[in-house]
C-alpha cells in the first residue's frame, strides 16, 4: 500500500523527541513500564536506552531516527494491522518502520507478554 507524498514527508520530519513521551504515557496508563517501551525499541532498533534518551533529547525526526538505527532481522516478522493499514502492505521503507514500531507499542499496551512482542 503506498503512502500519500505529503504524509511520508509529515511522518519524516516529526520529531521522535516529540512522540516518545506519547508512547510511555500509552504504556504506563496499561500498566506498562518506560523501560519495556526502550526495550521494544532496542530490539527494533539497536539503540540503547542511552541513545534513545539522547534522540529524544536531540529532537531527532524519525527520518533521522530510522536511517541511523539496525532494524532487527526479524522486523519483518511484525504483521498485523495499524490505523486501518496492514504493517506488511505498506511499501515506503520509512513508514513501515514507524508503525512496526506503533504495532510493537499497541502490542505492550495491550498485555502482550515481552516474548512474544520481541518475536524470535
Amino acid at each position: 500500500m503506498a503512502t500519500a507524498p505529503a504524509t511520508l514527508e509529515r511522518v519524516a520530519r516529526m520529531s521522535f523527541g516529540q512522540v516518545y513521551p506519547l508512547y510511555v504515557t500509552k504504556l504506563e496508563r496499561k500498566g506498562r513500564t518506560k523501560a519495556e517501551l526502550d526495550e521494544v525499541i532496542t530490539w527494533l532498533t539497536g539503540f540503547d536506552a542511552e541513545a534513545i534518551a539522547r534522540h529524544v533529547a536531540d529532537q531527532t525526526t524519525f527520518a533521522e531516527f530510522f536511517e541511523r538505527s539496525t532494524l532487527h532481522a526479524n522486523a519483518s516478522l511484525i504483521t498485523g494491522v495499524i490505523c486501518g493499514v496492514r504493517v506488511e502492505e505498506i511499501e515506503e521503507p520509512l513508514m513501515q518502520q514507524v508503525r512496526y514500531l506503533d504495532k510493537l507499542v499497541d502490542e505492550l499496551a495491550k498485555g502482550r507478554a515481552m516474548e512474544k512482542v520481541l518475536r524470535g
